[in-house]
């Protein structure tokens, strides 16, 4: 053993390593994706990692590994998980014979995702079990545990961390690469009435799931990182000052929310004194002996946790089964915010108002000097800074060359996951809906038959095109819809941090293979018209859409130019000729880049107008700029070496 400092992903990806994992699949997503770009990286030679087409590729490619006996792991965030659901649900009823762990990142905010769905609910509704870690620490060790319960059980395992543990950092104990665990897969041996998935075996094995999460409730009531703190407060200050009604509490948690009721007693009672505590690292199936346990004799239990109140309702069910007279507080009576991210804060004030409900008039301890400090030096409010796309961004320019040759006209302008979502900022506005991966290339498809005389437009990038986008666009040829397929290809997935894709000609082992087409693949589907141009030759991206929007059918437009972050170009960069510029703002107001912005107004005279100016440390040089000057103040990019 030794010690590292490690992200919350790649201390999963270690974990996984010592486990002995053979195969490892997954899609980018953040907040999941470092853990098999980790794995690649400290990959000892004998494990097989790729970034799947998309998540339910990647669950069958795990799915496979472990009917042969091997040791699976599929990595995907929370709305991934709905792709891959179609074979996961049937994986369960059929199970496997080597371990197979689905980690799926959590991301309460949503920091950086459509949905706050909670995987510990899908965890019951799939009646695959979860495994919920609160540490860095845990993470890596809970991994190991999981593929353990898989063989053990023969079924695939939901490890669950959340955003803040994924990224969140801590110098934790792990094996040295001789520790590692060596699996010795027996292959696929043929049996179909094991892995054909009839009706009939359904039926047998339902019974069978059923059973056997039963006995891991039991067997989790015994798990060790499931447990009960006992009370540690002082009684008689309790009894005195916080709690004179004599109400017995408790609280119940799990996840990183552990870690926050903890920090927030420490707080609130000093070092190492808390309430009756239950931490919960098994939402699925619930440690129902341990629960019965820890509300026997209490009157009141608050729930702190994230997302669903999953550990609330269960205790619910529990006390009603059992006949407990014990209140269940959480985010069904208010006592917990309903949706959103929680803190330390957040949850100091949740247990405060909690013991302020037994405390007749007398408020909950608090720091004095802390009361004193806020409000004398009250911090200040967080500056806004909405997210844009990058100076340079190609995907701007795209964006801008279709607004302009659609100018005038009824439009609808169908958008999907990636950078290019940001389109919808303004001064661009140039995204009307966004559901999912995939769903805009529909999305103006069923737009369109109810308007005939809109011009429907799907946005889509090239990962996204591969990932969820195929179907969509053989759906629209196959139905004779009239619509505008245009592809947004930056030659990388950007959004996730520039991971390969079938369309760039490497793979996560790194080697390097023949791309797959886009346009070969789109004049394959049956698409006649399919025009490739750079987005940054903006007048003839320009006269490329007004003439392609107007042929029948569906039509593709490849807008292609290389992501600005990856390839940053080295060439000079644009610069405003102050003489000639007059200050009409067209730059600014018109393409919205960051690197185009105001000369300081406090430095002109009185009454003059500020003109545009360049910021030399944001420009690239991409010069769509300089092609939109009326006066052609704007020069020098990459493009006029």
């Amino acid at each position: 053993m030794h010690t590292e400092f490690l992200m919350g992903n790649e201390a999963i990806a270690l974990g996984a390593l010592a486990a002995g994992v053979d195969v490892c699949a997954g899609y980018p997503g953040t907040p999941s994706t470092e853990i098999l770009e980790t794995i690649a990286k400290r990959n000892p030679g004998n494990v097989y990692v790729e970034w799947s087409v998309n998540e339910k590729s990647g669950m069958e490619v795990a799915a496979g590994a472990a009917y042969t006996g091997a040791r699976a792991l599929v990595t995907m965030k929370q709305v991934g998980l709905n792709v891959a659901s179609d074979p996961l649900m049937s994986l369960e009823y059929v199970g496997v014979k080597g371990g197979m762990v689905v980690v799926t990142a959590d991301d309460p905010g949503p920091i950086s995702s459509q949905t706050e769905q909670d995987t510990r609910t899908f965890g019951m509704f799939s009646k695959v079990p979860v495994f919920d870690p609160s540490t860095v620490q845990e993470a890596y060790e809970m991994v190991q545990e999981a593929f353990e319960l898989s063989e053990k059980y023969h079924t695939p395992i939901f490890l669950r961390p959340t955003t803040r543990i994924d990224h969140g950092y801590a110098s934790i104990s792990v094996k040295e690469p001789s520790e590692y665990k060596r699996t010795n897969p027996e292959g696929f041996v043929k049996d179909a009435s094991r892995w054909v998935i009839f009706p009939r075996l359904s039926v047998r094995n339902h019974a069978a799931i059923e059973a056997r999460n039963r006995e891991l409730s039991a067997v989790f009531s015994d798990y060790d990182r499931n447990f009960i703190k006992e009370d540690t407060l002082d009684q008689s200050a309790c009894e005195a000052k916080l709690n004179p009604s004599h109400k017995r509490l408790g609280i119940a948690t799990h996840g990183v929310n552990y870690a926050y009721v903890m920090d927030a007693c420490q707080d609130l009672f000093g070092e190492e004194a808390h309430p009756n505590l239950l931490r919960v690292a098994t939402p699925f199936p619930f440690p129902e002996e341990l629960a019965l346990k820890f509300l026997r004799g209490l009157d009141e239990v608050l729930c702190v946790e994230e997302l669903d109140p999953v550990i609330e309702r269960a205790l619910i069910q529990i006390a009603g089964k059992y006949h407990l007279p014990v209140v269940i507080r959480g985010k069904q009576t208010g006592d917990v915010k309903p949706s959103g991210e929680n803190t330390v804060d957040s949850v100091k004030e949740n247990l405060r108002s909690f013991l302020e409900k037994y405390e007749a008039g007398t408020k909950a301890p608090s720091n004095p000097s802390e009361d004193l400090e806020n409000a004398e030096n009250p911090k200040p409010a967080l500056p806004v800074r909405p997210p844009v796309l990058c100076a340079g961004c190609p995907h701007r320019a795209s964006f801008y060359a279709v607004k302009e040759a659609m100018k005038g006209k009824k439009t609808i302008y169908c958008g999907d996951i990636g950078c290019y979502t940001l389109g919808n900022a303004h001064p661009l506005d140039m995204t009307d809906t966004c559901l999912c991966m995939g769903a805009g290339i529909n999305i103006a498809q069923g737009a369109a038959r109810i308007e005939p005389d809109t011009y429907a437009f799907a946005f889509v990038g090239d990962s996204t095109f591969f990932a969820a986008g195929l179907t969509g666009t053989v759906n629209a040829f196959f139905n004779q819809a009239n619509m505008t397929l245009v592809v947004l290809d930056n030659s990388t997935t950007a959004m996730t941090g520039h991971q390969p894709h079938p369309g760039t000609g490497s793979t996560l082992m790194g080697k390097s293979v023949k791309p797959v087409s886009i346009e070969k693949v789109l004049r394959a589907i049956g698409l006649e018209t399919v025009e490739i141009v750079d987005p940054l030759d903006h007048e003839k991206s320009v006269e490329t859409v007004k003439r392609v929007s107007e042929e029948p059918g569906v039509k593709a437009i490849i807008f292609r130019s290389p992501c600005i972050v990856r390839f940053k170009p080295k060439g000079p960069k644009s610069k405003i000729n102050p003489d000639l510029c007059i200050a009409c703002h067209k730059c600014i107001r018109e393409l919205g880049c960051p690197a185009l912005i105001l000369e300081d107004a406090e430095a002109l005279e009185p009454g003059a107008k500020p003109k545009a100016k360049i910021d030399v440390s944001l420009c690239t040089g991409c010069t769509l700029c300089e092609q939109i000057c009326p006066v052609h103040a704007i020069s020098g990019g990459a493009k006029n070496e």
